[in-house]
């Protein structure tokens, strides 16, 4: 099992915004558009929050029926894409 990363903190060049059941998040450095389900707006919230995955992990197992090794998965998913994209830095 891959651990997660120790902390994550979101970029200061951008801006998010909640529209519904998703999040609208702008990059305004490349002026470019990312949007996130409920799922990921929820995790989004709590890395704003305190930035701390496994944290971030407990509490979704308690909002959500879904297998932690799945979580943790997608979680990595998520948190591979965003770093990619640069909207957020991650502390190993």
């Amino acid at each position: 099992m891959t651990p997660l990363p120790k902390e994550i903190t979101i970029s200061s060049k951008l801006l998010f915004q909640e529209l519904g059941d998703e999040t609208v998040l702008l990059d305004l450095e490349n002026e470019l558009y990312y949007s996130l389900d409920e799922v990921g707006m929820r995790l989004w919230q709590l890395f704003a929050e305190n930035g701390n995955p496994e944290a971030a992990m407990k509490q979704l197992l308690t909002e959500y029926d879904v297998d932690e090794a799945r979580l943790r998965k997608d979680m990595h998913v998520l948190i591979d894409e965003l770093r990619e994209a640069k909207l957020i830095t991650v502390i190993p």
